[in-house]
């Protein structure tokens, strides 16, 4: 009986851990951002943010599956970089959650990693599958419907402010 309790525990746990990696695996969808300044440009700016300069950043098409556990979560969103020079997201940061880390997936695998680079005249996508956000140790666990603010911190570029949907746990946004 009791070897069959631990089995049952450790089936459990397992189903667990592989429905919050798979929502570490695909695309985005609605957001709603703005910028630092509240003037819902969606855009960061800072040293060399000018016409033609420098970087500049605006994040969309973003959403948080809702979370399988109570403690974690994934995030993704795209970050689209219409600017001169490269720049890169340092930190992520959420009322919803202590910590908010920023992982790739190689293979199977997910491992965690400083930032990502925000190409000039290109974009940073975070996807299941793919690079993404991991949200640890939430305060509560969100319901679809809500939203989730992220700040989005870079290494030029002042942060950006985002907002994204809470989405069914099985969600997958056409491409």
């Amino acid at each position: 009986m009791r070897h069959r309790r631990q089995v049952s525990v450790v089936t459990a746990a397992a189903l667990s851990l592989a429905l919050g990696l798979g929502a570490c695996s695909g695309d985005d969808s609605g957001t709603g951002t703005k910028g630092e300044s509240g003037d819902g440009s969606g855009t960061g700016s800072g040293p060399g943010s000018g016409p033609g300069s420098g970087p500049r950043l605006r994040a969309e098409a973003g959403f948080v599956p809702q979370p399988v556990m109570k403690d974690l979560a994934a995030g993704y969103l795209t970050v689209r970089n219409d600017g001169a020079a490269d720049d890169r997201l340092t930190a992520v940061s959420t009322d919803l959650a202590d910590d908010v880390t920023m992982h790739t997936t190689e293979g199977e695998r997910m491992r965690a990693v400083d930032g990502f680079d925000v190409p000039a005249g290109g974009e940073l996508t975070l996807a299941r599958g793919g690079d993404h956000l991991m949200l640890e140790k939430l305060d509560r666990k969100p319901e679809v419907g809500e939203k989730v603010s992220f700040v989005l911190h870079f290494a030029e570029s002042e942060p950006i402010e985002v907002e994204v949907p809470v989405q069914p746990t099985t969600y997958r946004p056409a491409e």
